[in-house]
């Protein structure tokens, strides 16, 4: 691991001294200044990890270089040095955006202390950064395989909504990517550096649900020890995503229809509500305004949460991607697995594109990955499971007869065939918590 750098400001050349020889002591790189002028020269010519500066010196002082260090770099972490009848200098310098002050004559061990908390909060907030940073390559919309028309249109949509507070709905078959396109919304948004949250309102019971949407007081219920501020509040400016929000049962539908008109919660075991800040993206495999004919969901939460809905075609809809996407799926493979990439044999394509994935780009992954582990140097037609090959899946002539509840059924029934009836290996395979196969089977009453 490379050194950390320090840059030790000054302008008294005897504790300049001791300062960098207790700093290299520590296994730190040291750069000395004897102003804050200087120290600005080699701030901006460095990587700089944490700056150690006196306040009082003479030209620019500590609280001016705080404030130059800062714009040049917000996030910069600097530690103030002040004579203890100067404190309350050094509490300004906080106010300003010091890390941290420390009072002369200091004791050793405590500035190491406070030397190497600043540093190390400095290393994971550079690595909190770089890690959005790659998030938002991955989610931008160029990584978002697609070229057909259909996908054209929901890109288009996105773009247009992404740097906006609109409440979102995206809704599709299981397996089409609606989680995808919610972090391509976020990371293309303004919201990018700050949290996106996801839940699954389909994954939990109705009394925990409610506790990790919008928090609980300590004894609200046994078990909780503590306060907790639920995802409408940790998200803190940043986009929560509620996948399955179809699967959410009708008292709470109640309480998130309050929270998205008053813009704010109210946490379990309080009277008190508390004020949030969040933009919401709903997701849903269900005929929402079918669910409303049947009583199922609420009609204005269903008026409330779409307000823009963007509809994600199936796999089948969009045959020219289902090359692009097997390839992308074979280059992921061979990085996980750390292995050689293997091209695709055309007549393996072919099988691939005459299929009608009723389980959509998900049951694509699955195939592939299967294919990568079982093929040789090439993933040949042979190296497909047999319906795959045979061209089976959804009768094309049912697509516009079934209801989405109906495919779905019917995905789902097949998956369970395929693995014995094994609700584990089933729950795994559709890419769902096990609760939440055990509550879709109870609806297609088979349990």
């Amino acid at each position: 691991m490379p050194q950390k750098k320090v840059l030790v400001v000054e302008d008294e050349e005897l504790l300049r001294t001791i300062l960098r020889r207790l700093l290299e002591g520590e296994d730190y790189r040291v750069l000395t200044a004897d102003s804050a002028e200087s120290a600005l020269r080699v701030f901006a010519e460095n990587d700089v990890d944490l700056t150690l500066s006196d306040i009082k010196m003479a030209g620019m002082d500590g609280i001016e270089l705080l404030s130059s260090i800062r714009s040049i770099d917000p996030a910069a972490p600097v530690i103030m040095m002040t004579a203890f009848s100067s404190v309350d200098t050094a509490v300004a310098a906080l106010r300003h955006g010091a890390y941290d002050y420390i009072t002369k004559p200091f004791i050793n061990e405590d500035l190491l202390q406070r030397v190497k908390n600043a540093v190390e909060h400095h290393t994971l907030a550079r690595e909190n950064r770089a890690l959005r940073t790659e998030l938002g390559r991955k989610y931008t919309f160029d990584n978002v395989i697609g070229r057909e028309t259909g996908l054209r249109r929901v890109f288009d949509v996105v773009e247009k909504v992404a740097d906006t507070a609109t409440t979102v709905v995206i809704t599709g078959e299981s397996g089409t990517g609606k989680e995808l396109v919610a972090r391509a919304l976020h990371f293309s948004s303004s919201r990018s550096a700050l949290p996106f949250l996801a839940i699954n309102c389909g994954a939990l019971p109705e009394a925990l649900l409610e506790s990790e949407l919008f928090g609980h007081t300590k004894g609200a219920f046994t078990g909780a020890v503590a306060d907790k501020k639920g995802y409408f509040r940790s998200v803190n400016g940043g986009t929560l995503f509620l996948d399955e929000i179809g699967e959410m049962p009708a008292a709470l539908q109640v309480k998130l229809l309050r929270a998205l008109q008053e813009r704010e919660v109210t946490p379990v075991g309080s009277s008190a509500s508390e004020p949030f800040d969040a933009r919401i993206v709903a997701a849903t495999n269900r005929d929402l305004e079918a669910e409303v004919i049947a009583g199922n969901f609420r009609e204005d939460l269903y008026y409330r949460l779409n307000v823009v809905e963007i509809a994600l075609p199936p796999l089948r809809e969009r045959k020219d991607d289902i090359p692009l996407l097997a390839k992308h799926f074979v280059a992921r493979a061979a990085r996980g697995l750390d292995r050689p990439a293997k091209s695709i044999d055309p007549g393996a394509l072919d099988a691939l594109v005459a299929y009608s994935w009723p389980g959509n780009v998900r049951e694509l992954e699955n195939v592939i990955e299967r294919a990568f582990v079982l093929s040789g140097e090439v993933i040949l037609a042979e190296d497909l499971s047999p319906k795959i090959r045979a061209g089976e899946g959804e009768p094309k002539g049912s697509q516009k007869q079934d209801s989405l509840e109906e495919r779905e059924r019917a995905y789902v029934h097949e998956v369970m065939d395929s693995v014995g009836n094994d609700k584990v290996a089933a729950a795994k395979i559709l890419g769902i918590d096990l609760s939440t196969l055990y509550r879709k089977l109870k609806r297609y009453e088979e349990i």
